[in-house]
């Protein structure tokens, strides 16, 4: 058994038994890897997320699986302007408009803008494209994916260049809600680009337990537990 563990990555073998495997820092999962992790919790916490958007607001919405799930319950929010860096997130409005309607947006229909940049594994647009557009935008209420959490760190990356772009989303925008499930809490990446009290509400899901709720609550000002009744 330990020879097909080690084999699949997901121990190594020592001796006398084996050990888990340690993801490295700059280990960046590609977008249909990380879609298959926690696709339950994922969901939730979108439909937990997307009651906190207003018809007619401006929302930003990263790179991530988490944030591609929150998209898809956003289509049908009137009024709504969306900036995204995510070639994902941003295909799912365009496969939302109506069939034989000629391409063009019903009435109503969110506007999105895709900003350009250089793609990385997870089809995220970064680089100085991406940057130099986000900077000249304004944004009520920007969804962070993330790859790591911790109190330590922050928010991070295996990414350099994802963190810089995702420094220009949290400088654009009025409130910063980071959407991640609860294991990415204590994953540390390559990259700090925020510090927690820079977020003003994390919306995770119940796997997150009781003694890390309140560790998150020391340095995060607000923290929604999706599938839970909100004090």
């Amino acid at each position: 058994d330990l020879d097909v563990l080690a084999r699949q990555g997901v121990v190594a073998k020592v001796h006398g038994g084996a050990v888990p495997v340690v993801e490295a820092s700059t280990h960046e999962p590609g977008f249909e890897a990380k879609s298959v992790l926690e696709p339950s919790a994922k969901d939730e916490i979108a439909r937990a997320a997307a009651a906190l958007v207003a018809p007619g607001s401006a929302v930003a919405l990263s790179g991530g699986t988490t944030t591609y799930a929150l998209a898809r319950h956003l289509v049908d929010v009137p009024e709504l302007t969306v900036v995204t860096n995510s070639v994902r997130v941003a295909d799912v409005f365009h496969e939302a408009r109506p069939a034989g309607s000629g391409g063009e947006a019903r009435s109503g229909a969110p506007t999105v803008v895709l900003t350009g940049g250089v793609r990385t594994p997870s089809d995220a647009l970064v680089g100085p494209v991406a940057d130099r557009a986000i900077r000249s935008l304004h944004f009520d209420l920007l969804f962070l994916g993330a790859h790591g959490l911790s109190a330590e760190a922050g928010l991070s990356t295996p990414n350099l260049a994802e963190a810089e772009t995702n420094r220009c989303l949290m400088r654009s925008a009025r409130r910063v809600v980071v959407v991640a499930d609860h294991t990415k809490w204590g994953t540390v990446g390559l990259s700090s680009f925020a510090g927690l009290d820079e977020v003003d509400t994390w919306v995770t899901d119940r796997g997150l337990g009781a003694d890390l709720r309140a560790e998150v609550l020391e340095h995060v000002p607000g923290l929604v537990v999706a599938g839970e009744e909100q004090a």
